[in-house]
């Protein structure tokens, strides 16, 4: 069975998966791309659960003020590694789970992991966690965060 680069690409860009990860999941799922989707998410939440136990000591506190300057927000998002925590793709999905938080207003990491993603609803956060999980091969925990709004006395 011939994969074609440009669906190889597709399901990388969607799933944060490397190139000969999407490929096999396109042939095992005979080329069937929503199947190949669910096999690499599948994946994925198999390799979060095998790094959950690993120390995620490093990272980095990223940070959004919303235009206008009336909604602020700093997270931080923990890594295993220095070398991780230093990465843009890493910086931008903290940066992603930032955006997320001025919009969506969780009241704790529970529920932010539960809502829909802001930036792409057909996912949760936890499934973004996930794919990035897969993608760096360490553990990621999205620690404290605040979300500040003018006028609004924050209740954590």
């Amino acid at each position: 069975m011939e994969i074609k680069a440009e669906v190889v690409k597709q399901l990388r860009d969607l799933t944060a998966s490397g190139m000969m990860e999407a490929k096999q999941a396109l042939i095992e799922a005979g080329g069937d791309y929503d199947k190949a989707v669910e096999i690499l998410k599948a994946r994925g939440a198999s390799i979060a659960a095998k790094k959950a136990e690993r120390v995620a000591a490093n990272g980095i506190v990223a940070s959004y003020i919303h235009a206008g300057s009336k909604i602020g927000v700093l997270v931080e998002v923990m890594v295993e590694t220095d070398f991780v925590a230093r990465d843009e793709k890493f910086a931008a999905f903290a940066r992603d789970i930032a955006v997320h938080i001025a919009g969506m207003n969780p009241a704790d990491a529970e529920e932010l992991m539960s809502q829909p993603f802001v930036k792409d609803p057909s996912k949760t956060v936890g499934d973004l966690l996930n794919e990035h999980i897969s993608f760096f091969k360490e553990n990621i925990k999205i620690g404290r965060f605040i979300r500040m709004e003018l006028g609004v006395v924050p209740t954590c």
